[in-house]
């Protein structure tokens, strides 16, 4: 239930994994965005920014009324730290707005080489009691990034037994590990890839059997009891029906997770929390197209983490929801609502599609013929990427997105 009172809203920190994953959170409405260099971040497979890249994506954000916070989180091994500096002096001279830093000697660094950055402490650090958070404070952090364990309760205590000028940040949405604020190992020891670098292979995920030593090839499922066998299963978070209870814990910043994750989840993510956010902060209901377009991307099914107590063991399986998928995107849109479109996903004339866009609320309609390059018609657009126009019903921004109804969920088994 809404209460009927002014709050201060929060900020909204956005994924930016890529240049196309940044344009779409800038434009569905982040405060700030998170992003990495190809060093130092904690995923290394999401993309990231090249040396050259870092300049121009600082820029556009900022050029929108957007920070920038660098992520320089990964835990430096000694082969590494030299070159700590000189990139952290970089980072400093693109005016970058914060730095989240995990690694003390990363931390002692920071200070003497981006004195200009903010320092956030990443929830790599843990932070789960006000008296971590105030000696963070003490050695010169800005914010805060609390530990995905606590519950409101616990966050409202932080708030009132810290400076108020030390700002709390927590996840509100998005994937969340088996080990949460922890530092898990069992991917580098399953796979090689060390979760800790930025690699996690998520072997959590997998569905596990037990095999009797002499009696290679025959699996027995591992069952906690009847309802199944997802021993280390997690949901996805999702704050959005309870932002207003972040708030009013004192949460300055929340955060959601997906630097990994698609452009499309940038867009419809940010998207949805900054309308529901504005409606919060003002006392208003918000509108429930917002609510249910966080259903509208790939996820597995959702749950409050800890905020409200402990969350419980799953028992059903944690393969992804997938109902939605992209069909392309808008380049341009004239007065008159003919659209230029770069395609992504095949559909055809006579599909049922629907369109969201920045600020713009989702509609559906049925798709028409469409004209190609030469400006000839044609009842479906084939190749990936392909230029083409396409007549909707008004006026849309550039980056709305086109998407289309499927079955792209994994089989139950």
């Amino acid at each position: 239930m809404i209460k009927s009172m002014i709050r201060k809203p929060p900020e909204l920190l956005a994924p930016a994994g890529d240049m196309e994953k940044l344009n779409m959170a800038l434009l569905y409405g982040a405060d700030a965005v998170y992003l990495a260099g190809t060093s130092f971040g904690m995923r290394s497979f999401a993309g990231n920014f090249s040396h050259e890249e870092l300049p121009l994506a600082v820029k556009l954000a900022h050029d929108h009324g957007v920070k920038v916070h660098i992520t320089v989180n990964t835990m430096a091994r000694n082969a590494e730290v030299a070159r700590l500096p000189e990139y952290l002096e970089y980072l400093d001279s693109l005016h970058v707005d914060a730095l989240i830093l995990a690694d003390m000697g990363a931390f002692s660094l920071a200070k003497r080489y981006a004195p200009h950055c903010e320092k956030h402490m990443s929830t790599q650090v843990s932070i789960a009691n006000y008296e971590t958070a105030n000696a963070w404070y003490e050695l010169g952090a800005k914010r805060v990034v609390l530990a995905r364990e606590l519950s409101l309760d616990e966050i409202r205590e932080i708030r009132e037994k810290t400076p108020k000028d030390l700002e709390i940040e927590t996840f509100a949405h998005g994937a969340m590990c088996v080990s949460y604020s922890g530092r898990c190992l069992l991917s580098n020891y399953m796979t090689g890839r060390d979760s800790n670098r930025g690699a996690c292979a998520q072997p959590c995920r997998y569905q596990y059997a037990l095999m009797e030593e002499k009696r290679p090839g025959e699996y027995f499922p591992v069952f906690e009891d009847e309802k199944g066998t997802y021993i280390m299963n997690s949901r996805d978070m999702c704050m959005i029906d309870h932002l207003e209870d972040l708030m009013d814990a004192g949460v300055d910043c929340i955060k959601i997770e997906g630097r990994a994750k698609s452009a499309y989840y940038a867009a419809i993510v940010t998207g949805a929390y900054r309308h529901v956010i504005d409606a919060v902060a003002k006392g208003e209901s918000p509108d429930p197209v917002w609510r249910d377009e966080v259903e509208h991307v790939s996820h597995r099914h959702y749950s409050t983490g800890f905020f409200y107590g402990q969350p419980g063991q799953y028992y059903q399986n944690s393969r992804y929801i997938r109902q939605w998928q992209v069909c392309a995107i808008v380049t341009d849109c004239d007065e008159n609502g003919l659209a230029t479109l770069s395609l992504r996903n095949k559909y055809s004339a006579g599909d049922t599609i629907e369109i969201v866009g920045p600020d713009t609320k989702p509609f559906s309609m049925i798709a028409p013929l469409m004209l190609d390059e030469n400006s000839h018609e044609i009842a479906a657009p084939r190749n990936p990427q392909m230029i083409f126009r396409m007549q909707l019903p008004r006026k849309v921004p550039a980056y709305s997105i086109v998407r289309h109804a499927v079955t792209l969920s994994a089989e139950d088994v």
